[in-house]
């Protein structure tokens, strides 16, 4: 696809496939924070697997799950459960490195606007800030995906499982949008590479849109759809970039507008249902 010349001359490049994955999003200011609550109600005669009963539970990911079902954390009435598929009911006792699981929790989603220089984890060995120093909740909670320590912007932080596994996964295509100030000018050619695809260590990146700012040819807004691990970085240093900042404008639809560095908000209950929708959590 050729570069395209709009309106306000900025420079746009883009791929045509998979095209249907960059309608606008419509955004709204919240009117009012909240918390959403509810409980998993796993019936009583009803198996669930281990690592969806985990995450449900506040837990972690259900990724993560797994990792602690592998490694030996997770026991089931007293067994040590490993193998990943296991089936449990809700009379059985859970415990994760010792500590009793309870299946009821409380739903916790926050909108934070990460500031520089903070780990996206829940602890830090080098006891460096973590983005749970900034958001202090008694309830167990985590960010949804990572940015690096030198990335800044919009970052979710909860205790739902399905919804943060389902975030991160590549099959639900949810639009992350990046500024990016880069070392140097970006050249047209490498800005239609980066629409069409660049080949990384780990496979090809989905096409994505690339906007070149028309007064600085060293800033761009990229969105992505996939999320490889520093995607945004590393497509940039394939082709003898370095990206001097990075700020993440948009996620899942969600921004930090209204949210100075360091600042969080929780989602409101319409936020929530917009994200479930889009996720198919409950249909």
């Amino acid at each position: 696809m050729k570069k395209e010349i709009n309106s306000d001359n900025k420079r746009k490049v883009g791929s045509d496939k998979k095209s249907n994955n960059f309608k606008p999003a419509v955004r709204k200011t919240a009117r009012k924070s909240d918390t959403v609550r509810k409980s998993t109600n796993i019936k009583e005669d009803e198996f669930i697997r281990l690592n969806k009963w985990l995450a449900a539970s506040g837990v972690c990911s259900r990724r993560k799950a797994d990792e602690l079902i592998q490694n030996g954390s997770v026991k089931v009435n007293g067994l040590q459960v490993t193998e990943l598929g296991t089936k449990i009911a809700r009379s059985d006792f859970i415990t994760v490195d010792g500590d009793p699981i309870k299946e009821i929790r409380h739903d916790i989603y926050i909108l934070l606007n990460k500031p520089k220089n903070v780990i996206t984890t829940s602890n830090d060995d080098l006891n460096r800030t973590t983005v749970l120093d900034i958001v202090k909740k008694q309830e167990r909670v985590y960010p949804v995906g990572r940015l690096d320590r030198n990335t800044t912007g919009v970052l979710l932080i909860t205790n739902d499982g399905e919804l943060a596994y389902r975030l991160t996964h590549p099959n639900y295509s949810i639009m992350r949008t990046y500024n990016a100030k880069l070392d140097k000018v970006l050249r047209p050619i490498d800005a239609q590479k980066i629409a069409d695809g660049v080949l990384l260590e780990d496979g090809k990146t989905q096409p994505c849109t690339l906007e070149i700012n028309p007064k600085d040819n060293t800033k761009c807004t990229i969105t992505i759809t996939e999320g490889k691990n520093r995607e945004i970085r590393r497509i940039f240093e394939h082709l003898g970039y370095e990206v001097k900042q990075l700020d993440r404008k948009e996620f899942a639809g969600l921004t930090t507008r209204g949210l100075a560095r360091g600042e969080y908000r929780h989602l409101t209950g319409k936020e929530v249902n917009t994200l479930k929708r889009k996720l198919k959590i409950g249909s």
